[in-house]
This record gives C-alpha cells, structure tokens and sequence, in this order.
C-alpha cells in the first residue's frame, strides 16, 4: 500500500485535485491516488472535507453537460459511508480566516484546511504545494507522494543491481 499506511485508524483531509485526478482517471496521478481511494472504499480511515470540493468538483461536469460525472462526485461526497462533508459553519469560517490572515492562503484552500482542522484531521490530501503544513495537520501533496515513490523505485533498483546507497 506504501504511502496510505499512515494514514489507517486516522482522520484524512481531502482536497478537491485527488478527487478530480481519481473519478476522471487522469493519467499522470491516477495511479498515485488509487491506493487512498481504495483505502477509503475498504473503510481504513475516515475523510472529511467541505461543501468547496463538491462546488469545485461540479463546475466541469456542469459546463460539459455530463450528469452522470456530476452524480459520481455527488455520490462519493454525500453518500460514501467513511466520508463527511461539511458545510461552512462559523467555526469553520473564524478558523479559515485565521488561515487567511496568518498564512496567506486563498479562501477555499483556507475553507478546506479550516475544515479539515475543525474535524480534526491530522493529514490534508492535495495537490496544492502552496499549502503549509500545520502544527497538528500535515499536507500530503501528490508531488511529494510521486517523488518519494520514485526514489524508492530507484533505491529497491539499485539494491537488485547490487549498487550500494554508501559511496
């Protein structure tokens, strides 16, 4: 499984990009995300996220006139059993603005994490580098994910070729 193993028993914050990236098989990330939404489906940890993903999420589906693209995204937000999406609240708000002020982030990536902290979560899921890490919420990005999966290759590579890490 690999880089969704810290995440078991957990509470995940998720971006909209993965979930993009996953429901319409985007073939540079599609691969890098299929082990969390597999994770997910078999229930190993809870995600949360806010009403932006499903707002973000529609806007192609919308634009094209594909309604069944649309209800997947429905489907998954409001009916998969292990994940919760919150709408804005006041508390959600405050803390996205203390994100604002304090990080400079734009008002949906501050909704995002403030609902992400607000739930509790101690991992963000994005494709965002821009995002800082939090005292208590670490920002998992698809890039950091997909070059430490490529050093890996290269190590488990080079240790069946009989090359050494050690100079």
């Amino acid at each position: 499984m690999g880089w969704v193993d810290p995440l078991r028993g957990g509470i995940v914050g998720l971006d909209t990009t993965p979930l993009i990236y996953f429901t319409e098989a985007n073939p540079t990330y599609v691969e890098i995300v299929r082990p969390f939404f597999e994770a997910i489906q078999r229930e190993e940890f809870t995600v949360v996220t806010s009403i932006v993903t499903l707002l973000e999420a529609l806007v192609r589906p919308i634009k094209d006139g594909d309604a069944k693209l649309a209800q997947e995204y429905r489907d998954f937000l409001l009916e998969t059993n292990n994940v919760t999406t919150y709408f804005l609240s006041q508390k959600i708000a405050e803390e996205a603005a203390r994100l604002r002020a304090f990080y400079k982030l734009r008002t949906p990536d501050s909704i995002q994490m403030a609902t992400a902290i607000y739930a509790e979560a101690s991992f963000f899921f994005t494709n965002d580098a821009r995002l800082p890490s939090l005292p208590n919420l670490k920002v998992l990005t698809l890039g950091t994910i997909k070059e430490d999966s490529q050093e890996k290759d290269t190590q488990k590579s080079n240790l069946e070729n009989g090359f050494s890490q050690e100079g």
